[in-house]
């Protein structure tokens, strides 16, 4: 666990749409930037704690995780556990939190309650939220609490019609609660250029989005695909995998964007 400062970047990895490496992404954009030498912070905020478990904690065996944390019956370093990634901890999740939405519902200010819990925790370089597949509570309270969205996007049909919704979401959170939110990037998964659809999503999320897309792409790749029901991050279960290349790879070039002036 890192001593406390004042300069994480909170980063919300988020898509309402499921099935396009959400999770994947997040975990393995947190274990990359670990890996490059940064100090990570991994916020599961889905109550399905695939993110929990894809680093190798047993979500139902947790005595203390985010819901403790939202509902205010322990500290955040109380739940806070390292992984196997030397550089990478986790808030971890489980099964509990999916009532936290009815807990929270009547709570005044209830749309900022993770972004007040992560205040004392603020001492990682980057911190990571794994949203939900959906835009309910959870999610909302994750892009109030970050700095910017990072979009995982999977090359298929419907894409662009739930990275529309995601945007209009985005920009309803930046006015009502978050002013300083916007999107860091765009990484398109699921990538095989052998395929027209995929190169037509390519085309038109990059004529549309411009440089908000990552050069970086993530292919399809199985052992992406193995490793979460491994517990471990693709870079522990295959280091040497396209996978786990990419996304080193996207590692690499979210730190290097973060030298640009916005």
């Amino acid at each position: 666990m890192t001593t406390p400062t004042a300069s994480a970047k909170i980063l919300c990895v988020a898509n309402q749409k499921g099935g396009v490496a959400k999770t994947t992404t997040a975990v393995s954009l947190g274990a990359g930037l670990a890996l490059l030498g940064k100090a990570v912070l991994l916020v599961d905020c889905d109550s399905q704690a695939n993110a929990t478990s894809g680093v190798g904690l047993d979500p139902a065996a947790l005595d203390r995780h985010l819901y403790h944390v939202l509902e205010g019956s322990a500290a955040p370093e109380e739940a806070i556990r390292p992984t196997e990634v030397q550089g990478l901890d986790i808030l971890p999740a489980n099964v509990d939190l999916v009532g936290i939405e009815m807990e929270l519902a009547g709570r005044p200010g209830r749309e900022t309650v993770l972004r007040e819990a992560l205040r004392p925790i603020l001492g990682y370089e980057i911190v990571i939220l794994d949203t939900p597949p959906s835009l309910g509570l959870l999610t909302v309270n994750a892009l109030a609490a970050a700095h910017s969205v990072f979009i995982p996007l999977q090359c298929e049909y419907y894409a662009l019609e739930g990275l529309s919704q995601l945007v209009n979401t985005i920009r309803l959170v930046k006015h009502n609660f978050n002013p300083r939110l916007y999107i860091e990037g765009i990484l398109l998964t699921m990538f095989d250029a052998r395929t027209r659809l995929t190169t037509q999503v390519n085309d038109e999320v990059r004529a549309h989005f411009r440089e908000l897309v990552y050069e970086t792409t993530i292919p399809r790749n199985v052992r992406l695909s193995e490793s979460p029901s491994h517990g471990k991050p693709i870079f522990l279960y295959d280091p040497a995998s396209r996978g786990a290349q990419s996304y080193l790879a996207a590692a690499r070039e979210f730190l290097d964007r973060q030298r640009r002036p916005r």
